[in-house]
Parts: structure tokens; C-alpha cells; sequence
């Protein structure tokens, strides 16, 4: 793969060296051209030739190959939280039910299921332990009264990746639902909604995706759409939805049920682009370039006598590097960062949080790790 010609992708590689993709990542060119070429159409010629939804329609396509499901399972949302909410608020909870979720997780994946209190459903988090989050405290935090188990596939601020495969397995073998925030998992990590038996999940295409805020996707395994009630019901909601004069109230036979109205077609379209893009790359090789990178990143920050928070064990590493100092004000070291060497990071959790992508160069690794004052 030539790295080096994809960079043309990403025109903020003249500007920046930029390593926050696990933020807000920059839109790469194939999604500002689709949206530029949509833009330029709805100018032109409005809806009259018919493309956008028939675009709209390809995207749901690809989105669902990108993580192992079927287009009818895909529908489109603003954002993860909307996600999120479509389980907390559409499934049947009873008195005594509870969610298990960690207490790490982004608050978009804390609130929705809090807010389930006045159900009498309660919230059990497992803890942390030195930047995991041990699959075994997961499962033995599952008991009768689980009702559904939420968490991110990637923890944001430490980069941990769970083993989702034998999590979902657990969950099945004990009838309990698997509901994945996968903001810091697609278009970084390989991820199969089938062989991880993930019930729902719902992901932002302005990270890792590199495509635009205010849109994502959100996946709800068909042998549920029955079974988890549109919390928000409009006219795209429906059969039928183009025969306005006939008020019809039957549902979808897909995740289409989930949508309410007009789409964000701007956002849809320039996800497109970057949903091509990635694909064209493949999945494996993303990952494995991002390990790569990550692994230089890891070896050169504790060569400066940082402590690395994120496991770098088999199966758990992500794109994701925090790291600490016990020297040094973190948020200073972010500050002299992007002033100085236009290097740009994170802090999150108190952590030092570097998040590179495939475009990224060796060289802009290692001149990170130069500017980074030393122990």
C-alpha cells in the first residue's frame, strides 16, 4: 500500500501534524468532493433526477459491509448518543432490570441508561483496572437481572479494546443483549456484528471514519427490530411513506423503522466518499498499519520515560496511546505541542492521548515523540 500518495487524502498533513483522530478527525477529500458533487446537484437541479436517496441507499450498503450486517439493518442517525437513546428508549424494561456497562465509558454511553432509573432499572460499572477493563469483572458483573450489557468496543480514553466476540458469546449463552458504542472501533478495528453477536450499535462517521459530524449509523439486528419500539415515529417510519394522503400505521421491515424524517443527505453523502475510501484500503490493512504506527509511538514515549496507560497486549490495542507524566502539566505539554510544533493530541482522563491514523508517517511519529520534554 502507498501510505505516502494517501496522504494527498488529507491536505491538513501540510498544516498540521495531526494525531487526535480519536476527537474530531479532518474530513478526507473523497468525502468533501461527494459532498461538493451533491451540493452542486441540489443547486443545479433540486431533487428532479433522483439521485440522493438512490446514493442514500448505496450508503446504507457499504456502511453495513463495514461491519458485517445487512443493509435493512442499518439505519442513519446524528449521532451516537441518538443511538444509544433508540435502545434505552424503545426496549420493554422492567423493575429490577439492570445494565453493565464500565465506568470509563464516553458519557454518551452513561446518561441514556441512568436516565432508565424511573424504570427501577439500575446501572452496575465495572471498574478499570490499570487501563483494562478485565473481560472476566465484565462477566462476573452479569447476573439474572441483566437486561443488557452497554459499552464502548474501544474505551476512549484509554484506547482498551474489548473482546467483544467472547463477551457477545457470554451474553448469548445467557439471553442477555450486547449494545456496542463503536464510535472508536469503525474505520480503525476490524469489526463483525455477526461473529461478536452484537445486538445493537451506533457509530459517528467524524473520527476514525474520517466523514462528517451530525451523521452516523446505527445497527439493530433484524430478529430484533421487532422487539426494540421507534422511540421517534415519522413518515419515513412507515410502508408506504410516499402515499401521503393515506395515513398507514405499519412500520418498516427493516431498520428503516428507526428513521423519522427528512435525512441528513449533505452528511450521507460525504460519509459515502469516506466509506469508499476506506474500503478501497480494506479494514485489515488500516488496522495493521495502525498498529504499526502505534507500537513506534509506544516504544518512543516510554524511551522518554512516560508511563503508557493503554494495553498493548494482543487483542486489546487500538489506535489509541494515552500516557502519562509524572513530571510534566499535560495539558502545558498539549499547549506546547500544537503551538510550537503544530503537533496536535488530546488530554482526556488525565492522560496524554495520541491517536494517529494510516495516513500518518513514521517521521510524524518520532517528531512527536521529540517534542515531548523529557523525564
Amino acid at each position: 500500500m502507498d501510505w505516502a500518495a494517501l496522504r494527498e487524502e488529507f491536505p491538513i498533513t501540510r498544516n498540521y501534524n495531526f494525531q487526535n483522530h480519536a476527537a474530531v478527525a479532518p474530513m478526507c477529500t473523497r468525502a468533501v468532493q461527494a459532498l461538493e458533487r451533491f451540493c452542486q446537484e441540489n443547486r443545479d437541479h433540486a431533487y428532479l433526477r433522483g439521485g440522493a436517496y438512490k446514493e442514500a441507499e448505496r450508503v446504507r450498503q457499504a456502511a453495513a459491509r463495514f461491519i458485517g450486517a445487512n443493509a435493512d439493518e442499518i439505519c442513519f442517525i446524528k449521532n451516537t448518543t441518538e443511538g444509544l437513546n433508540f435502545v434505552a428508549n424503545g426496549l420493554n424494561w422492567q423493575s429490577g432490570d439492570n445494565v453493565v456497562t464500565t465506568s470509563v465509558e464516553f458519557p454518551a454511553n452513561v446518561y441514556c441508561w441512568q436516565a432508565l432509573k424511573a424504570h427501577g432499572v439500575q446501572v452496575q460499572m465495572v471498574f478499570e483496572e490499570n487501563g483494562r477493563i478485565p473481560l472476566e469483572s465484565l462477566l462476573q458483573a452479569i447476573n439474572a437481572r441483566t437486561r443488557l450489557v452497554a459499552l464502548s468496543s474501544v474505551q476512549y480514553a484509554s484506547g482498551f479494546r474489548t473482546d467483544l466476540a467472547k463477551l457477545g458469546e457470554f451474553c448469548q449463552e445467557k439471553g442477555v443483549l450486547l449494545c456496542v458504542d463503536a464510535i472508536q472501533s469503525v474505520g480503525a478495528v476490524p469489526l463483525d456484528v455477526r461473529t461478536m453477536n452484537i445486538d445493537f450499535l451506533a457509530a459517528d462517521a467524524h473520527k476514525w471514519m474520517c466523514g462528517p459530524e451530525g451523521l452516523g449509523i446505527f445497527y439493530v439486528r433484524k430478529e430484533m427490530q421487532g422487539y426494540l419500539k421507534p422511540s421517534c415515529v415519522g413518515w419515513l417510519s412507515m410502508k408506504n411513506a410516499l402515499d401521503f394522503d393515506k395515513y398507514q400505521f405499519e412500520y418498516q421491515d427493516s431498520a428503516k423503522r428507526y428513521d423519522s424524517g427528512a435525512y441528513n443527505l449533505m452528511g450521507i453523502h460525504a460519509l459515502g466518499g469516506a466509506l469508499d475510501l476506506l474500503g478501497e484500503i480494506g479494514m485489515e490493512k488500516i488496522h495493521h498499519r495502525l498498529m504499526l504506527l502505534t507500537d513506534r509511538l509506544v516504544e518512543g514515549v516510554k524511551a522518554k520515560g512516560y508511563h503508557v496507560v493503554s494495553s498493548r497486549q494482543p487483542g486489546e490495542a487500538s489506535g489509541i496511546v494515552a500516557f502519562t507524566s509524572e513530571l510534566h502539566d499535560h495539558e502545558k505539554i498539549r499547549q506546547h505541542l500544537q503551538s510550537e510544533h503544530r503537533t496536535i493530541i488530546a488530554v482526556r482522563s488525565k492522560r496524554l492521548r495520541a491517536s494517529p491514523h494510516f495516513y500518518t508517517t513514521e517521521r510524524e511519529i518520532d517528531q512527536l515523540v521529540e517534542a515531548l520534554p523529557r523525564h
